[in-house]
């Protein structure tokens, strides 16, 4: 994809959300890196539903292990795979307690070290609670990156560092969020909405999909 193309192919995703943010519901950088460890393979949506009450009792490292493994389980028992993820919960939170004081560090390779946490779940509490410009590849911004051709990689670490090359300094603080997005709810994985996508004309994806036809009324 061509630089001009590329500037304004986030130029038009930033026009109608200027200030992205994540879907995930959090109080604080902890409960942020709790929320984002207890999404993978599940949705914001479940995710949410679980952590509703959990965070209104959970909002620090040594409140977590005040509620213990077999309370934490009881609040996110709906969320997948929630016997391993509410171990390595409570592990981080007793490094955090140890090595931390009880804070979230702002340095992706102590936040790798942290159970449960690896590169994609560490980049999304820096950009989205620290601020930082960095780019968490999931599923939704793997398949964009790579349909588009925005930033084409077999991995998710190689579209990263791609997307860290191509996306403009103006971009960066939102691109996370403004991709993820897009993937979400119009580059859809089965069914991508292209009749709809204002950035169509930059993207290689062929056939472009076309608008559904109209549902005939049903006659009285």
């Amino acid at each position: 994809m061509k630089k001009a193309d590329i500037y304004e192919l986030f130029h038009r995703l930033s026009e109608n959300n200027p200030e992205p943010q994540t879907e995930l519901d959090y109080v604080n950088p902890y409960t942020l890196l709790v929320a984002v460890a207890l999404s993978a393979q599940a949705t914001d949506i479940g995710v949410n539903k679980a952590t509703k009450e959990l965070f209104k009792q959970v909002q620090t490292p040594q409140a977590m292990l005040d509620l213990g493994e077999e309370g934490l389980k009881e609040h996110v028992k709906t969320v997948g795979l929630f016997n391993t993820k509410a171990k390595n919960v409570i592990k981080a939170a007793q490094m955090l307690v140890d090595e931390h004081g009880g804070e979230v560090p702002r340095d992706r390779e102590a936040l790798e070290k942290l159970p449960g946490v690896g590169r994609k779940t560490a980049n999304v509490v820096l950009n989205e609670a620290f601020g930082e410009e960095t780019i968490a590849v999931d599923t939704h911004i793997f398949r964009v990156s790579n349909r588009t051709g925005l930033a084409p990689g077999k991995t998710p670490l190689a579209v990263e560092l791609k997307l860290e090359k191509v996306t403009p300094a103006d971009f960066k603080r939102h691109a996370h969020h403004w991709i993820l997005l897009h993937g979400r709810y119009i580059c859809k994985a089965r069914t991508p909405e292209c009749w709809r996508c204002q950035v169509a004309e930059f993207c290689r994806y062929k056939p472009k999909t076309p608008a559904p036809a109209p549902k005939r009324k049903a006659m009285p």
